[in-house]
């Protein structure tokens, strides 16, 4: 029995050695190494399955097998190969009468020789193995079931591992990911142009830098603001309607832009009416430039035309005076060819040096120029493209054509001051571009256009950037479903056909992912992202096309059923929702199952707001979750009428903390050891002015929610402090006080800065305050929990799990976490004995905690037998109503002061 004490004490510091160890060439060679000392054996290997399940290469060796390393074994080849094929341990008492010896090896200079499976689940993913050479040296029984129980162990270091290398790769890809986002919006941001996106209400979604400083504004002053206020005089300030943003297209105008200072400069203005899969509009993207420079150049060339003009004049009327001053005008004409040469090799230059394509259309001849830059747009040589205009108009796309050639038509008409058209015309390589073509004719003394000119712009990557900022403000980056914003409008436009049509029928649907956070964190977020995108095409596949489905964020999808006829058309889709999710989803060669919580809402009564009707969703989702998940609730007066309840519950906590409603009670914690009060526990209570002393299970919740629980935590952690240090200076024995620690609070980034606070305020040492946290608390983020809780140790704070048993502790963590005491639920304490059960976990509870030398407190003890079965345990401290119920300040002293004493 000694012997086996020592093997089980051995095993069990080389699993702790083990499980620390996540790079997968050192764990082997810490396996092999520990699993030959267990055994009292300098030879071992490590056989791993190669991907494809083919063969099992030798990974890690000692002793003689460090020479075979890279050795590779075919199913039923040697003693691994066989352990490998079968599954199963196998020990030989010596290899060279072994009949499955392979012929020749260097191997049979082994007597004995054992190998064990190493697995993963069901499967088989290598062999550990272990030899003497001495003659007569077998493996026995026990040593056999000790490796073999190594094994089993080994097995969850190597998945331990795996799970490492593969979460590493997961990590890398991510932020590959995220850093091409950054740069694509880093592109947007730094445009010199003006962009601003609006709802069809004129209301700002989104605005850049360029555009903001533009108007003297930051760009998240206009977010949500009205784009016509904000830019427009007033005088422009009406609004379009419905049917002309149906109507318009692509539409450039000039105007004048008001900056923040209340100053005016003139600016060119694109406008482009972004339309949803229906065809329906639902916003307007619009780009801004301002053209202060371009007006300034123009007037001055206008003044300047307007002096040459009258300059002529005069010249005109002396020449008919003067006659003799005839070769004077012949000298000025030549200086006048000189100046026109000078002006074509400009001309000239700039045409070779211009980004822009030039085209020049003679209007008599019906032939066209085009400049070498012109033809390049279109991947073409200078030869591939004649001069006739059907070269331009036969490579524009048949949906714009018509407009173009309108737009030419009303300028040659004198209907517009200039030509512009943005349009897509075909490239060489088959793929249309985005143009922006420009133009002015020159007329006759008549009127009549003989000529036009103008240039050609790429302005593909602008519209790309256009449509991707479009489709950002509307969209859900990661599942394509409509975002809020744009489900939202959906609502909204659901709501105003109510009031057209009275007796119209609509419903909202709010899903809530049921254990989607346990999946998240198991599996890995990027497994998370491929779950959410598989659940959002399953629900597009369960509803009508014109029904809408968005992503609200998180685990959160939202569903607007149109036009239904009752209730039982919400409810069919939901049964048939929840039939589809209960089918498996395939994520990473893993069968996963989810389950989702549906809240349905219709639009009776009358609703006036969409933001109302999701929230009454909202509600009765999270009755469903109430309920049991995996469910549906529809909102009706009853849980209005609980809402309402739980809002004035809100309500009336909020006053409580400006009151100072709140109390302690404190209950002692007993020493089973010395019979003495050695702690107690500060307990929080509400003393309602209307409903009396309210019990914390009935807004405890509540204040989680609202964050509200993060003052009332706070002021109940000093209260217990500042008591606790009034009663030592009282000259009563010191003792410790336990304080429970929420979630809010334990998340809080200055938690530990709070804490010194409160300790420094009210001199207390920290020796004398214990905090309490939940074993779902910890375990939400095991790793920063650890930083956090070896920050409070270094305060010298003392550290317990309350409720111990009810959470999903992993005692790999446990051990790491630096706690003193675990505390066991009253659930178990309450049926010790009579519950076999109960008293088999408190049991295990205790010595799984005196192992791990941290002390236990059980909570809730009501009888003298439970105290009884507690002491034979040899349970460390007790707390109950065997010895007092939680009482206010005044009464616990005088219960200290009198002292209740156990019998050790």
């Amino acid at each position: 029995m000694r012997q086996q004490n020592e093997y089980l004490t051995a095993l069990h510091e080389t699993t702790l050695g083990l499980m620390n160890r996540l790079e997968l060439d050192d764990l082997l060679e810490a396996i092999i190494t520990r699993a030959a000392a267990l055994i009292g054996t300098p030879h071992g290997y490590i056989y791993l399955v190669e991907p494809g399940q083919r063969e099992i290469v030798q990974r890690s060796g000692v002793g003689v097998f460090s020479k075979f390393i890279g050795h590779r074994r075919k199913p039923e080849e040697g003693l691994a190969g066989k352990v490998w094929q079968t599954g199963q341990s196998l020990a030989i008492g010596d290899y060279r009468t072994w009949p499955g010896r392979l012929p020749g090896s260097r191997l049979n200079i082994f007597r004995a020789e054992v190998g064990v499976p190493l697995k993963s689940g069901p499967e088989v993913v290598g062999v550990i193995g272990l030899a003497y050479l001495d003659e007569g040296r077998i493996f026995g029984d026990a040593a056999i079931a000790l490796l073999s129980r190594f094994a089993e162990l080994a097995s969850i270091a190597l998945d331990n591992a795996r799970l490492y290398t593969s979460l590493q790769q997961e990590l890398t890809e991510r932020k590959r990911v995220e850093e091409a986002l950054r740069r694509l919006e880093k592109a947007v941001e730094t445009m010199q142009l003006g962009v601003t996106i609006t709802d069809i209400q004129g209301k700002i979604l989104y605005t850049n830098p360029s555009e903001a400083s533009m108007h003297g504004y930051r760009a998240e002053e206009l977010i949500h603001k009205d784009a016509r206020r904000i830019f427009a005089p007033p005088e422009l300030w009406k609004p379009m309607t419905l049917e002309e943003i149906k109507e318009a297209r692509t539409w450039k105008r000039e105007g004048i832009n008001v900056r923040k200072d209340g100053s005016t400069f003139p600016v060119q203005l694109i406008s482009d009416v972004v339309k949803n899969d229906a065809g329906q509009p639902i916003g307007i993207i619009t780009i801004c430039e301002d053209i202060t420079q371009r007006k300034q150049a123009e007037e001055a060339l206008k003044k300047a035309k307007e002096e040459l003009e009258l300059k002529v004049a005069e010249r005109t009327l002396e020449l008919k005076k003067l006659n003799e001053q005839l070769l004077a005008d012949i000298a000025r004409c030549k200086q006048t060819e000189e100046a026109l040469r000078e002006s074509k090799e400009r001309y000239a230059l700039a045409v070779q040096g211009a980004n822009d394509g030039l085209w020049d259309w003679n209007l008599k001849t019906s032939e066209v120029y085009f400049s070498a830059r012109w033809k390049s747009m279109l991947g073409c040589g200078e030869n591939e493209i004649g001069n006739s205009p059907e070269e331009w108009f036969n490579r524009v796309h048949p949906e714009d054509i018509e407009r173009v050639r309108a737009a030419i038509a009303a300028h040659l008409k004198g209907s517009t001051s200039h030509f512009e058209s943005e349009y897509r015309i075909l490239h060489k390589d088959g793929v249309y571009r985005w143009v922006l073509s420009r133009g002015l004719a020159v007329r006759d003394v008549g009127g009549k256009a003989y000529r036009m000119a103008g240039s050609q712009t790429d302005t593909t990557e602008r519209k790309a950037a256009q449509e991707q900022l479009l489709h950002n403000a509307f969209y859900d980056a990661l599942t394509g479903l409509p975002n809020r914003t744009l489900f939202m409008e959906h609502l909204e436009r659901a709501l105003k056909r109510v009031e057209r049509h009275k007796d119209y029928l609509f419903a909202v649907l709010f899903l809530d992912l049921d254990r989607f956070k346990i999946i998240n964190d198991s599996l890995g977020h990027l497994a998370g992202d491929q779950l959410l995108i598989a659940i959002a095409r399953r629900l597009e596949a369960c509803l009508r096309a014109g029904d809408t489905v968005g992503r609200l964020g998180g685990d959160e999808f939202v569903i607007l059923l149109d036009d239904i006829r009752d209730v039982s058309d919400a409810t069919r889709v939901a049964d048939r929702i929840q039939k589809s999710l209960a089918l498996p989803f395939s994520l990473r060669g893993l069968e996963v199952f989810t389950t989702a919580s549906i809240g349905i809402a219709l639009n009776v009564p009358a609703y006036s707001r969409a933001e109302d009707l999701l929230r009454d969703a909202d509600t009765a989702m999270y009755r469903a979750k109430m309920l049991g998940k995996a469910r549906y609730e529809v909102f009706d007066t009853v849980l209005h009428t609980r809402a309402l309840k739980l809002l004035q519950l809100e309500t009336d906590l909020r006053r409580a903390i400006e009151h100072q409603e709140f109390q302690l009670h404190y209950q002692p914690i007993l020493s089973l050891i010395t019979g003495e009060i050695v702690g107690f526990e500060a307990l929080l209570r509400w003393q309602h002015p209307q409903r009396g002393l309210v019990s914390p299970e009935e807004f405890i919740s509540v204040a989680e929610e609202t964050g509200l629980i993060v003052p009332i935590g706070e002021w109940a952690l000093r209260t217990a402090c500042v008591q606790n240090k009034t009663w030592q200076e009282a000259d009563l024995p010191p003792l410790y006080v336990a304080v429970n620690l929420s979630g809010r609070q334990f998340k809080q980034q200055d938690l530990i800065e709070r804490i010194i606070g409160i300790l420094t305020d009210t001199g207390l040492d920290s020796r004398w305050l214990e905090l309490e946290l939940t074993e779902s608390i910890i375990m939400e983020d095991a790793e920063t929990t650890i930083k956090t809780l070896r920050e409070l140790e270094g305060l010298g704070v003392q550290l317990s799990i309350d409720d111990f048993g009810t959470g999903y502790s992993s005692l790999s963590y446990l051990k790491r976490f630096p706690i003193d005491t675990l505390k066991i639920d009253r659930s178990f304490v309450s049926d010790i004995t009579t519950d076999p059960d109960d008293a088999a976990i408190i049991t295990t509870i205790i010595t799984l905690a005196h192992s791990l030398k941290l002390e236990v407190i059980a909570e809730g003890v009501e009888t003298r037998e439970q105290l009884d079965f507690l002491r034979s345990q040899q349970c460390d401290k007790v707390q109950g109503y065997l010895f007092s119920q939680p009482v206010p300040a005044k009464m616990f002293e005088k219960l200290l002061r009198e002292g209740p004493h156990l019998t050790p």
